[in-house]
C-alpha cells in the first residue's frame, strides 16, 4: 500500500507541481542551442576544502582534521541532458563517492534525475558543506535526517504566482555501496518548498526508510527568513518506527545569523547562535543480542552553539569559522567522544 501511494505520487508529480533549480549553476541546467552552445557544454569543476582544529574541553585534547576535500564535475551533454559526479577525497580521512547522476529536462520546469544523490528531505540536511553556517552540522542534518541513496527523483515547479517546488523519488534503501541487492520494497522521499514572499521559505518533507524489517517514517517541517543582514531558521523532525519497535524520535534545530559588513581584509563578520536537540534514536538495524530489540545508536542530547564567521570573499567561498559547542546530556546517556563540549576552528574554501 505504501509503495502504491509513492508510485501514484510520482506519477502525478509532473501534473501537480518546478524542478529543483541548479545550485549556483553547478548541477547542470537546461540550455538553448542559440546561446553559446560550445561554452555551455564545457564541464565545470568545483571543489570544497574544509580543514579544522577541534579542542575538546572535557578531555583537554585536540585534533586536526580534513573534514571534506570534495571535487565535483558538472555540465551538459545535450541542451536537456545534464550530469554530476562528486567524490570526497577526505571525509574525515575516508574516500567516498557521493553524487553520480544524470538529469533530464523533458518538459518545461520538469526534471528526471537518476543515479546516486542526496534524497529530497529537510532544509539543513540538503546543504552542501560550503553552504553550512556552522563548522559542524545540526543533529537533523547529521544524525536524524541525513540520507544519500541510489534511485530516481522527479521535480516540478507549480506554475503559480507563489513559487512552489516539488520533488519526490524512490530509492534502494541499502546505501551507496550495496547496490546489487534486489528489493521487493523501496524507500521513498518527498519534499515541497513554498516561497510566499521574498526571503521566506517554508519546507515540508516526508520520508520512509526500511533498513531491515522495520519501517522508519519521518516527517519534517521547517522555515527560514532572510534579509540582507539576517538569516533566521527553525526546523522540526518527527520519526516513527513501525510495530512500535522503538520510541518515537523528536529533533529540533534553530539558529540565527547576523552579517556585519567589513571594509578591510574581511568582507564581513557573521555572528551566529544555534540551539538543536534530539531524543534517543535507533538506526533501525542495531539490536540487542539477547532480546533482539532495537537499541539506541544516538543518545538524547541538547546543544548550544555560538559562532563567529569571517568571510574573506563572497559568502560561502572563503570562510574562517570559530564555534563553541556546549552539550547537555540527561543522566544515563552515553556521550560519544566527538559529541562533547568543544571549540572548533575551521577554514573553508570553495573553488
Amino acid at each position: 500500500m505504501k509503495i502504491n501511494i509513492c508510485i501514484l505520487l510520482l506519477a502525478l508529480l509532473p501534473f501537480l507541481a518546478h524542478a529543483q533549480s541548479s545550485l549556483s549553476g553547478e548541477e547542470g541546467k537546461e540550455i538553448h542551442k542559440e546561446k553559446l552552445e560550445k561554452k555551455d557544454y564545457k564541464p565545470e569543476i568545483h571543489g570544497t576544502i574544509r580543514a579544522k582544529y577541534e579542542y575538546q574541553t572535557g578531555m583537554g585534547a585536540g585534533r586536526f582534521e580534513v573534514r571534506n576535500a570534495r571535487v565535483s564535475i558538472t555540465g551538459n551533454v545535450l541542451p536537456k541532458v545534464a550530469y554530476k559526479a562528486e567524490i570526497d577525497l577526505s571525509d574525515e580521512g575516508s574516500i567516498k563517492m557521493l553524487d553520480a547522476y544524470a538529469r533530464l529536462f523533458p518538459l518545461k520546469d520538469f526534471t528526471i534525475t537518476a543515479g546516486q544523490m542526496r534524497v529530497p528531505f529537510t532544509i539543513d540536511a540538503h546543504r552542501s558543506p560550503h553552504q553550512q553556517y556552522f563548522a559542524n552540522r545540526s543533529f537533523i542534518a547529521k544524525q536524524v535526517g541525513n540520507v544519500r541513496d541510489v534511485g530516481l527523483t522527479l521535480g516540478y515547479t507549480l506554475p503559480t504566482l507563489m513559487p512552489i517546488v516539488l520533488e519526490g523519488g524512490l530509492y534502494n534503501g541499502t546505501g551507496l555501496t550495496n547496490q546489487k541487492v534486489w528489493h521487493k520494497e523501496v524507500n521513498y522521499s518527498a519534499k515541497a518548498q513554498l516561497f510566499p514572499t521574498d526571503g521566506f521559505n517554508l519546507t515540508l518533507s516526508v520520508q520512509g526508510i526500511q533498513p531491515e524489517d522495520v519501517w522508519m517514517h519521518s516527517y519534517d517541517i521547517g522555515a527560514y527568513f532572510e534579509t540582507n543582514r539576517f538569516h533566521i531558521e527553525a526546523e522540526y523532525l518527527y520519526k516513527q518506527y513501525s510495530h512500535n519497535a522503538f520510541d518515537d524520535v523528536h529533533s529540533f534545530n534553530s539558529f540565527v545569523n547576523y552579517d556585519l559588513p567589513l571594509r578591510k581584509v574581511f568582507t564581513k563578520m557573521s555572528f551566529l547562535a544555534r540551539y538543536d536537540m534530539m531524543t534517543d534514536q535507533s538506526d533501525g538495524e542495531t539490536r540487542d543480542e539477547q532480546s533482539g530489540a532495537l537499541t539506541i545508536t544516538d543518545y538524547k542530547r541538547h546543544r548550544l552553539t555560538a559562532g563567529i564567521t569571517l568571510s574573506l570573499s563572497k559568502a560561502f567561498r572563503t570562510d574562517l569559522r570559530l564555534n563553541f559547542e556546549k552539550y547537555f546530556y540527561p543522566e544515563g546517556s552515553i556521550a560519544k567522544e566527538s559529541e562533547q563540549d568543544k571549540v572548533v576552528l575551521e577554514l573553508m574554501v570553495r573553488f
